[in-house]
């Protein structure tokens, strides 16, 4: 990338927002092949302020912001901005230099926005990352802390964990075999914690919606899902940002979990940390008003110690962080079976040491039964106690795959695979029944 290729655009850079304008085709510059697509709005009242980009997750297109850009805009201009295969930016290959955008990792891409922002002349920004776009805000503020005025990050970590891997991995396995009900239940089901639904109130209409999505991709769209899941597969370090920063997390987040969030916090010397109340991996969907507070509470250099439904902690409660995010439990009856997917002589019988909604600890009774489990990684399935609608036991069992995740002694390991919207919610009965769980 030493050689920039501009796109020069005739068009003034700022517009007037108006609630359309999200829908609009996006604005497109070129850096030596590869496509920036972006828009920017501004008002009289705040112009003179470092301008927020805003950087999405992978599948977040612009018209995702709408209840964003207005409050937003009381901060300084906004910016939106997707880069290759990110957001609805739907470029794969590079028709310059040949390069695929499967082979652009994380700092490259991150080297894209730099050489973006130098030739459009902002020279100063505060910089919004939420999900993926997190880790790609984070490399560009440590690579250009000249041009950071102020940093936002929502659910991210310094180093992936082997399970969340496996569950990355899972996803594109699942895009492979063209499962696509299961793949588009799963994503809902790994970014929405489904165990506290009660607490964070995901509207079902924004589930359907998001699952309608997923499980609807076309060709492109597998594509680029596969792009950014390797992106992540291959992260070994999200480096710290010198710049005023604030990260945020929902307090039930179980894709980029509230500890992992606040360790990177605390490699960096300027920073704010804050839960936000009853929310997962989605506080934008599910605690929008307090979320948006929140961020443009910082942006305005303000303190946001007393905003409503938000818990601010400080460099030692961070410390002091449980790392559990559920309570393991017992079973009344812990005999269960565990069978194979497609090898129908597969049959063992393990016991429950414990379980959460998201994964269990069997015992084997054996290294040679523990082993044979082990090597089965994907295709097992635990056969659990199951409830009706009253909380009573039934005889038909709750029956749910494992992502097997490590073997010690006799003992296993497994995360639950969760794949199945109807499935997903048996277990929550089942969890909440005191006919099953033991005290």
């Amino acid at each position: 990338m030493d050689k920039v290729v501009q796109h020069i655009d005739t068009f003034p850079f700022y517009t007037e927002y108006n609630r359309g304008a999200l829908k609009e085709s996006p604005r497109v510059h070129w850096i030596n092949g590869w496509k920036v697509e972006f828009l920017a709005f501004a008002n009289e009242a705040t112009r003179h302020l470092p301008p927020v980009v805003i950087l999405g997750g992978a599948f977040q297109n612009f018209n995702s912001y709408k209840y964003c850009v207005e409050p937003l805009l009381e901060t300084g201009s906004v910016i939106l901005v997707d880069l290759p295969s990110l957001g609805s930016n739907d470029q794969v290959h590079n028709l310059v230099t040949g390069e695929r955008s499967l082979d652009l990792d994380i700092g490259d891409l991150a080297q894209i926005l730099g050489d973006w922002t130098n030739s459009v002349h902002l020279n100063k920004v505060s910089m919004m990352g939420m999900s993926l776009g997190s880790v790609i805000a984070a490399n560009f503020a440590a690579a250009h802390p000249e041009k950071m005025s102020r940093l936002v990050l929502m659910g991210v970590m310094q180093q992936t964990r082997k399970s969340w891997r496996m569950l990355i991995q899972e996803a594109c396995d699942l895009l492979h075999e063209n499962r696509m009900v299961e793949f588009g239940q799963a994503m809902v089901l790994f970014l929405v914690n489904h165990a506290r639904m009660k607490e964070t109130r995901m509207s079902p209409t924004a589930r359907k919606l998001f699952f309608q999505q997923m499980s609807n991709f076309g060709l492109n769209e597998r594509l680029r899902y596969e792009i950014n899941a390797n992106r992540l597969l291959r992260i070994k370090h999200v480096p710290s940002p010198s710049c005023q920063t604030l990260v945020a997390t929902g307090q039930y987040d179980s894709f980029t979990l509230p500890h992992e969030n606040a360790k990177f916090a605390l490699s960096c010397p300027h920073m704010q940390f804050a839960l936000i109340k009853n929310a997962d991996h989605v506080p934008q969907l599910q605690k929008r008003r307090e979320t948006l507070e929140l961020f443009t509470t910082f942006l305005r250099g303000e303190p946001i110690d007393q905003l409503d439904g938000i818990m601010p902690m400080s460099r030692e409660e961070l410390q002091q962080m449980d790392r559990r995010g559920e309570e393991r439990v017992k079973l009344v009856d812990s005999t269960c079976q565990m069978t194979h997917r497609t090898k129908a002589d597969f049959n063992m019988t393990v016991n429950v040491v414990d379980l959460t909604y998201f994964g269990l600890l069997l015992e084997a009774g054996s290294e040679a039964n523990a082993a044979a489990i082990l090597a089965e990684p994907r295709d097992l399935s635990i056969h659990l106690p199951s409830v009706d609608s009253e909380g009573n036991v039934i005889s038909e069992r709750l029956s749910i795959e494992c992502l097997i995740f490590e073997q010690v002694g006799t003992q296993v390991r497994a995360l639950l695979k969760h794949g199945n919207f109807e499935t997903s919610d048996r277990l929550s009965a089942m969890l909440a029944s005191r006919a099953v769980i033991r005290d």
